[in-house]
């Protein structure tokens, strides 16, 4: 690689979406983001995967999973509250359904949503993202398919209990 603010400056944007769409959290897909590169910066080896947002996109994706096993391990002491604040994000949405969309996002297995993701908000094919994630194309396409089943339904209730709320 020889430049690399080139690289980072043509990727960055994209792999902190990605990041965030994955984790839901600002302060952790900046986190995600930064990690990625400097992975990236200290390999030795040759990318190889398909393309280099796979790469980029794969690396994210094993350390949003490192961060989730680690967290998993913590034990809370005391009683878990919440915090009501909304992050800068989403103060600065004014739609409601994109909430509901995140928060729907944010139910899908790990690996639907992976999968979803990037090929709806990346764009990525079907064989890339198979290549990233370690899967048959078949089951990458099942999954895209699960994934999308499982938003429009969550949308479909969303919208049947909002009516009832309204008459």
């Amino acid at each position: 690689m020889t430049d690399f603010h080139s690289f980072y400056v043509r990727y960055a944007q994209d792999v902190r979406r990605f990041a965030l769409l994955l984790s839901g959290n600002d302060a952790l897909a900046d986190d995600l983001t930064s990690e990625t590169f400097v992975r990236v910066w200290t390999s030795r080896g040759e990318i190889r995967q398909s393309t280099v947002k796979a790469y980029l996109f794969t690396i994210v994706r094993n350390l949003y999973r490192d961060h989730w096993r680690r967290e998993k391990r913590w034990t809370e002491l005391e009683e878990h509250v919440p915090d009501k604040r909304a992050s800068p994000q989403q103060r600065s949405e004014n739609s409601s359904e994109l909430r509901n969309v995140m928060a729907n996002l944010q139910e899908l297995p790990e690996q639907e949503r992976a999968a979803l993701l990037m090929y709806a908000e990346e764009e990525m094919s079907y064989q890339e993202i198979a290549d990233s994630l370690g899967l048959t194309l078949a089951a990458i396409k099942v999954k895209i398919h699960r994934a999308r089943l499982k938003l429009l339904g969550k949308s479909a209730i969303a919208k049947e209990s909002a009516k009832g709320v309204q008459v």
